[in-house]
């Protein structure tokens, strides 16, 4: 299970919990609703992997694609291992054990076989590094290059992953060549270039240090789908109360739930959504009143609340995670500064 954000100083609270909890007394319960209702995701088929597929000749393969805002890739799966990467938005992964959340500083490493379904809330290029593995429990590594002394704990890449992206990192991602099998096939020299990036990719990929953002989903199926409703608009109703009986269990159910599938309270739960939803609206620029407005919350509020979840004030936190000031890659921009 990917850990959530919050820390060992999150404080618990009772089934009864709500949302408005988090705000001043003030602050109309209809604040809760202020998000738009956004238009549902947009399915689309996987992205032609069969025109990328690697092998031992060519054992790691790049392609990119442009995806308009809302669209998810429906629930897939290859027997390479998958590296992904937005450019200039917010990435979500679902995948069994849970949602795991990319900016664009950020990858998601995929091992193989693996059902996942990837999806984008704004508009934005998605590149996909597939790694032919003949022994998944190396990690990322070439078959004929052994790795330069890197430990590799096989646990960790048995499972999704969310990785730091550096500079060098980016470069190589961006230097890839992206031609599909039904394009002319690439020159000796062009295969040469394209293995060497390749070993050096894989060489930084076992270097990054995991990040741990996302949130953690059960396997109830009712739980689940309350779970899913939330992610998807996390503003939709006011209490547990109300989420409750869109699943036709009692609050009380839920709350045991939550309990006994991830070890916290709905509030601690959605907490984590609300950051993840915050992820994607830093990711744009936006300044903290502005993304605490979306979310529903007055600006002290969503300071309090982010404090207490993260330990630290929400530009920080975003301005980390979002990756403010790092160049996107291969668009030769730089994201917006984190603004109070």
């Amino acid at each position: 299970m990917p850990k959530p954000v919050s820390t060992p100083g999150t404080p618990a609270h009772t089934p009864a919990d709500t949302l408005a909890d988090t705000l001043p007394s003030t602050c109309p319960a209809a604040a809760l609703r202020s998000v738009r209702r956004a238009r549902p995701m947009e399915p689309v088929e996987a992205l032609h992997p069969h025109l990328f597929v690697p092998t031992p000749q060519r054992p790691v393969r790049a392609k990119q694609h442009r995806l308009s805002a809302r669209t998810r890739v429906i629930p897939h799966s290859h027997s390479w291992a998958q590296i992904a990467i937005s450019l200039d938005g917010v990435l979500h992964l679902s995948a069994p054990q849970g949602t795991l959340i990319a900016p664009p500083s950020k990858a998601v490493w995929i091992p193989p076989g693996l059902v996942h379904a990837v999806a984008m809330v704004e508009e934005a290029d998605l590149v996909s590094i597939y790694v032919l593995q003949d022994d998944p429990a190396q990690g990322p590594v070439l078959p004929d290059l052994p790795s330069c002394g890197v430990a590799c704990n096989p646990q960790d890449w048995a499972r999704c992953r969310v990785l730091e992206v550096s500079p060098l990192m980016r470069e190589l991602i961006t230097a890839l060549p992206k031609q599909s099998d039904d394009q002319p096939a690439p020159d000796a020299a062009t295969l040469q270039r394209e293995h060497h990036l390749s070993a050096l990719l894989l060489e930084e990929l076992r270097r990054a240090s995991e990040v741990h953002l996302g949130v953690n989903m059960p396997q109830d199926k009712r739980l689940r789908m309350l779970c899913e409703a939330v992610v998807a608009d996390p503003t939709q109703h006011e209490s547990l109360a109300d989420w409750a009986a869109d699943t036709g269990a009692s609050p009380r159910t839920v709350a045991r739930l939550f309990q006994q599938q991830l070890g916290c309270s709905f509030t601690t739960w959605r907490q984590q959504v609300v950051l993840a939803h915050g992820l994607s609206l830093a990711a744009r620029g936006l300044p903290i009143q502005q993304i605490a407005a979306e979310l529903g919350y007055s600006p002290s509020a969503f300071s309090a609340m982010v404090h207490r979840t993260v330990g630290m004030p929400p530009a920080r936190f975003f301005g980390q995670q979002a990756g403010s000031a790092a160049h996107r890659v291969g668009t030769g921009a730089v994201s917006r500064p984190i603004r109070e």
